[in-house]
């Protein structure tokens, strides 16, 4: 466990992101009971990623935001933006965050018409027929933050909303 920490710390440091530590993952107090190992395997959530698929070098970021989120492979799904009504809820009750990289996937998803500049940071909303509304957040391509580096610091913060809201459902 402890090289997958330094790995992701590595990751972290290499694309110039202070690394971010959830009360979660703080140490028990030792009056507390220690957590039940099995409801650390269960999933958290369900991720759903937006654009066009990534390749070479951002190919390469996703993979590692995926390890540096700690997702397993049934906890987020990639998708380039499609008809909304070919989307389904995955079988499990879980809730669901979403995030569109780039300005066309975010208006596909949400019909937005803003500029991505103007949208980050907020939480919009897709609307899939049968579904709850499913919150999603506005990024930039991964292309972008592979050729802007000093705006992966962008990605990170977008990366922790998506995890607080998905948190708070």
């Amino acid at each position: 466990m402890n090289t997958v920490n330094n790995s992701n710390s590595a990751i972290l440091k290499e694309m110039g992101i202070s690394e971010w530590v959830s009360k979660d993952a703080m140490p028990l107090a030792s009056t507390e009971a220690p957590l039940d190992s099995s409801a650390q395997s269960k999933p958290r959530g369900t991720w759903w990623f937006f654009g066009s698929k990534p390749k070479g070098e951002a190919e390469v970021l996703f993979q590692n935001l995926i390890r540096v989120l700690g997702l397993r492979t049934d906890e987020w799904l990639w998708q380039e933006p499609v008809n909304k009504s070919k989307l389904a809820k995955p079988d499990n009750a879980l809730p669901i965050v979403s995030i569109a990289f780039g300005g066309q996937a975010v208006q596909a998803m949400t019909g937005e018409r803003d500029t991505l500049d103007e949208l980050r940071e907020t939480i919009l909303e897709l609307s899939i027929e049968g579904l709850e509304e499913i919150p999603l957040i506005p990024s930039f391509t991964l292309e972008h933050y592979i050729s802007k580096p000093q705006d992966k610091r962008l990605l990170w913060q977008d990366l922790l909303l998506a995890k607080s809201v998905l948190q708070s459902l």
